[in-house]
């Protein structure tokens, strides 16, 4: 069942209803946000022939997290599975205010649902990732860039953030979305292009 919208008959609050109401129907359609333009810069330098291959929103007790993007070459159809063996980008566009260090241990623990690590791999990574990842402001974008094999990059807003090679970290961090023991099958579903 579709979500409701309740709006307020008063000026300004009624078309800020308005809009967010209708920022939904914008992301729930096929192509979403990037339908009618190419990959952002940070993708398109990282990712040869980025294509969009699916979308989804990410709720939490109902409030809007983010909006996310998996952006893939052409070798990633939609369905495929076996996200681990190409270059991919996952992008996040921030609903909210976050606090950059509960992004990061919130990462670690979604990680763990992905696979085994040790005790010093987790302290870290949770070193990187607090310096990874900024404090984010509603319309904030954070992409993450995956090398398979080899690292993970970070861009907030367009402008590199850091790289970490670690073939094992960027396996498991893009494993929160993407790996079948996610913790939000329905998202990865729609990322993947298996749902609409």
């Amino acid at each position: 069942m579709a979500p409701t919208h309740r709006l307020r008959a008063s000026g300004t609050t009624h078309r800020r209803a308005l809009l967010r109401a209708l920022g939904g129907l914008v992301l729930s359609g096929p192509l979403g946000l990037q339908a009618a333009g190419a990959a952002p810069p940070e993708v398109a330098g990282e990712v040869p022939e980025a294509r969009l291959v699916g979308q989804g929103r990410l709720r939490y007790f109902g409030l809007h997290i983010y909006d996310a993007e998996l952006w893939a070459g052409p070798s990633l159809a939609a369905g495929d599975t076996d996200y681990a063996r190409q270059p991919l980008a996952l992008v996040l566009r921030y609903a909210r205010s976050l606090d950059g260090a509960k992004i990061a241990e919130r990462s670690i623990e979604e990680m763990r649902r992905i696979g085994a690590f040790s005790a010093e791999q987790s302290a870290t990574w949770l070193r990187f990732m607090n310096e990874a990842f900024p404090d984010v402001q509603d319309g904030d974008r954070l992409t993450g860039l995956y090398r398979p094999g080899e690292a993970a990059a970070f861009a907030f807003n367009g402008k590199p953030r850091a790289t970490l090679r670690d073939a094992e970290f960027a396996r498991l961090f893009f494993g929160i979305w993407l790996a079948p023991t996610t913790s939000q099958p329905g998202l990865r579903a729609r990322l993947l292009g298996l749902k609409a």
